[in-house]
């Protein structure tokens, strides 16, 4: 993976969280606070090394708000920042990083760094301001002890994701998927795919359990915006009927041809504590390609490890020779949704 991808990964990943850190104080603009508190529920090994030093999401925001309270103390200010309310980042707009945040973000890819996760966390231990340092005071450490435990984890190490390719991560990495080969007897039937690895914060069993409940779908799938959860047990082979969202999560109206608006969900997998699938089809569409959603989950320092893979066969024959100057265009759509998810996941336990 080149440095520009690696940059535009971590800069898409760490944008996400921070600003749904942000829009829970009702802020527009993320700062270096946001940008630490991101890198903390990040999946990559900057995550783990604040992890590993007993940080987690609550202390680090709890250190953050402590911080903040003192600080107006400093000023004379006898007041308290408000409680923080839940994540409205998905429902609103109008959100951009703060100017000294925007330069962490590009000292971390500039002479020679690798412009990852871990390059943005050496920065911003190294900021100027002192804030960083003052919050991990309050989490009993220090920017020493922080660096120390990230040169124990490999920030080049990559791991390779079905699909190949490229993209950008919501709260891990993501590759928007390329043409994969998946054998069927005798042939092989090339798929376009996508994959992304997030963290959440929460224990194996709970995201597991979630994940596999058909009432929850339409909080992870923005695709679905309902199911008829009640009619059948979640058991591997039962299948589900689903509508599409009428609004955007900021209310605004969605429109949706007819043939799109019914959904097919099956439940394909359901392995605890480690794996769940999905297919999601279109009933009313002919000759359409259901889209295969797989889950695999593992236990990790803090929470759960949750890596997302989302496929679907490309078409075949004189169809697919048509569709071909359309992969860019449906890899990149794939992307979409698999980040989408990912962020989803997340999001539904913060």
């Amino acid at each position: 993976m080149n440095k520009f991808v690696r940059a535009a990964q971590t800069s898409n990943a760490l944008s996400l969280a921070a600003m749904e850190e942000a829009s829970r104080e009702g802020l527009r603009e993320a700062d270096i606070e946001h940008m630490f508190l991101a890198l903390v529920i990040d999946a990559q090994p900057a995550g783990h090394a604040l992890r590993s030093l007993g940080i987690d999401l609550d202390s680090a925001r709890r250190a953050v708000k402590e911080q903040h309270n003192a600080q107006l103390a400093s000023l004379g200010i006898e007041a308290s920042l408000p409680e923080a309310g839940r994540i409205v980042f998905h429902e609103t707009d109008g959100y951009q990083w703060s100017p000294r945040a925007l330069d962490v973000i590009a000292k971390s890819s500039r002479h020679g760094n690798t412009g990852d996760a871990a390059a943005v966390l050496r920065e911003l231990v190294a900021e100027p301001s002192g804030l960083i340092n003052d919050i991990l005071a309050r989490l009993d450490t220090t920017s020493d002890a922080v660096i120390e435990r990230l040169n124990q984890h490999d920030p080049f190490a990559e791991k390779s994701a079905p699909g190949g390719g490229i993209g950008v991560p919501a709260g891990g990495k993501s590759t928007p998927g390329g043409g994969i080969g998946v054998a069927t007897g005798a042939s092989v039937t090339m798929r376009i795919a996508g994959s992304s690895e997030t963290f959440v914060p929460a224990p194996l069993n709970e995201v597991w359990v979630f994940l596999a409940d058909p009432a929850h779908v339409p909080m992870w799938d923005p695709s679905i915006g309902s199911i008829d959860s009640t009619s059948l047990d979640a058991m591997p082979g039962a299948v589900w009927e689903g509508a599409a969202p009428t609004s955007h999560p900021n209310g605004k109206p969605m429109r949706i041809k007819a043939q799109f608006r019914r959904r097919s969900i099956e439940l394909v997998a359901a392995h605890r504590p480690d794996r769940i699938a999905w297919n999601f089809g279109y009933p009313d569409v002919a000759r359409s390609n259901p889209v295969l959603t797989e889950f695999s989950l593992a236990a990790t320092t803090g929470g759960t490890h949750v890596r997302i893979s989302k496929s679907r066969p490309r078409r075949q024959g004189w169809r697919g020779l048509i569709a071909m100057p359309l992969h860019p265009i449906q890899k990149f759509l794939m992307w979409i949704a698999v980040s989408q998810t990912a962020s989803a996941i997340s999001r539904a336990f913060r």
